[in-house]
This record gives structure tokens, C-alpha cells and sequence, in this order.
């Protein structure tokens, strides 16, 4: 199954109930009365594609009707095309230093996947013929360290750990040194879970930044907020407070595949300006893949 398919079938629970909803109010309202667009409008905020993007969809699908009458409408060609306008055509990669060491860090608050993320992004990145090094810099949950020791043996990826309450920024550093040794192309730092709110920890983590940097210019040279999907709008309030404490490069979106609120995608890059780089919608390996911002708009909304 192609990866479009599989984003498809993970959206499943979003667009079925978009795609029910919207139809079912389009049948009994041929024409678009304010009770109608107050039901439309409804549908779009509970799939959380926020305000600014559920009004700019509104807009449009007034104005369609306005000019091709009820019968030429396709709500859902107008909302598929917003969304492309909104997110924009093109797929924004991994920015790769152009020698020498790539390091990624991989942030979050608890819970949202990043050892996981961490361990498909390495996948994805062997693939793509890089040479990678993970980095378990989780100190703080052993079982974090031993989850990303078995995936290292799994993908055939060498890891860099310490033991359980190490200096993370120590094991950053080893794992800088360890990547350069074996002249590896991408070192992708797992990072501990921490509440956006908890300013110690968010210190902590602008220490690991600060000693890469040294050790390496420029390190990290991407810093993926990863966020998960089915808390719908409460990313948006982790991924501002995170890019108040290290500046982001870009979002990944985990576990698209168990909820109904994929709309936050949208939501989040349009009120961010922030790209998303990869989404997840399973839990194999290749379920991690570049963001596709047509497709995802595609998939959101199929054809009725």
C-alpha cells in the first residue's frame, strides 16, 4: 500500500465524519441559508482546522454559491482547494548541512512520540542513503534509553547512551563525537519529554542545545517539535511556548491514524507559519514520511 493510501486510511476517522456531516447538511439545505453555513461552519471547527482557516473556507464556499447557485457547488473541491492555498503546494524537506555533520533535534512535551519519531525519521533517512546516528538523549525515562537501544538494533543504526539520569547535554556531546568518527551524514538527538510550562526543563534543554553548538556551529540545525495529533488544539499552545524556548525548524505530526481532529495540521502551519516536515500515521517504520501538503489536502477531503 502506497503511502497516500495509508495517509488516507489514516484520515479515515477525519474525513468520514467531515464528509457525513457535510453531506448530510448540504442535502437538507440545497441552498446555503445562515442555519446551513452555521452547521457548515460548526463541522469545520469540531475537525479543528481553527478559526482563521474554517473562515477562509466559509468564504469561499458563500462566494461559490453565490455565483454557480446550490446545484454547481462541490463544498468539498472548494475546502480541499483553501487548504492547498492555505498550506501551500510544496513539500518542505530536511535542511542538510553541505558537509560534514547534519544534527536534528527531535523536541516534545511527554507522550507524543518523539523516541518513535526519532527511530522512523532514522529509518526514512537510511532510505535516503544517510549515514545516522541516534542520540538517547531521554535520561530521564529508562525505558526511553532501552527503546531506542532496540530500534537502533532493528533499523541497524548505532546509538549513543548513557545510563539512566546522565547529563543529556554529555551524551549529546559523545554523540557528536561518535557520528564524526564514523563520518556519519545525520545525528538525530531524541530529547526528554517536558511540559512547556516547566522553565527548568525548558533550560535544560536550551543547555543541550548550547553545547552542541559548541562542539558543532550551527547545532541543531533542525529542531522538529513533535506533536500528537489527537489533542487536536492544545498542540498549538505546546508549539508556541516551545518556539519561545528553542526556535523551531519545523513540526512532525504523530499518531494521525486515531483521531478525528487531523484538521490541527492545517490549523497549526497557517497560525504558526512553521512547516510540517513529516506525519505519522502507524506504527511501522515507513508510517513516517515527508508532509505532502496536496495529498494531505486530498485526503482530508476526498471527492464526494
Amino acid at each position: 500500500m502506497g503511502f497516500f493510501s495509508r495517509l488516507k486510511e489514516g484520515l479515515q476517522k477525519t474525513h468520514s465524519k467531515l464528509v457525513h456531516e457535510i453531506k448530510r447538511i448540504v442535502t437538507l439545505s440545497p441552498k446555503l441559508t445562515s442555519e446551513s453555513a452555521e452547521d457548515l461552519e460548526e463541522v469545520l471547527l469540531g475537525a479543528d482546522l481553527g478559526v482563521a482557516m474554517t473562515e477562509q473556507i466559509m468564504i469561499a464556499v458563500k462566494k461559490s454559491y453565490e455565483t454557480q447557485g446550490s446545484k454547481g457547488v462541490d463544498v468539498f473541491g472548494v475546502a480541499r482547494g483553501e487548504i492547498e492555498k492555505a498550506l501551500g503546494s510544496e513539500v518542505i524537506g530536511l535542511k542538510f548541512q553541505p558537509s560534514g555533520l547534519t544534527v536534528i533535534s527531535i523536541v516534545g512535551v511527554n507522550g507524543t512520540g518523539k523516541t518513535t519519531t526519532s527511530a522512523k525519521l532514522a529509518y526514512w533517512l537510511t532510505t535516503q542513503k544517510k549515514v545516522v546516528q541516534l542520540a538517547a538523549c531521554d535520561t530521564f525515562r529508562a525505558a526511553a534509553i532501552e527503546q531506542l537501544k532496540i530500534w537502533g538494533e532493528r533499523l541497524n543504526v548505532p546509538v549513543t547512551a548513557g545510563e539512566y539520569g546522565a547529563d543529556p547535554a554529555s551524551v549529546a556531546h559523545d554523540a557528536l563525537s561518535a557520528a564524526a568518527a564514523r563520518h556519519a551524514n545525520v545525528v538525530i538527538v531524541d530529547t526528554a519529554g517536558r511540559l512547556h510550562t516547566k522553565s527548568n526543563l525548558m533550560k535544560e534543554l536550551q543547555k543541550v542545545h548550547r553545547v552542541m553548538d559548541r562542539q558543532l556551529s550551527g547545532a541543531p540545525h533542525e529542531t522538529l517539535l513533535v506533536l500528537d495529533a489527537t489533542t487536536g488544539m492544545n498542540a498549538l499552545t505546546q508549539a508556541r511556548e516551545f518556539h519561545k524556548s528553542v526556535p523551531l525548524t519545523g513540526l512532525v505530526v504523530t499518531k494521525l491514524d486515531g483521531t478525528s481532529k487531523g484538521g490541527m495540521v492545517v490549523a497549526i502551519q497557517r497560525e504558526l507559519g512553521l512547516p510540517i516536515k513529516f506525519i505519522g500515521v502507524g506504527e511501522q517504520p515507513d508510517d513516517l514520511q515527508p508532509f505532502n501538503p496536496k495529498e494531505f489536502a486530498a485526503a482530508l477531503f476526498p471527492d464526494a
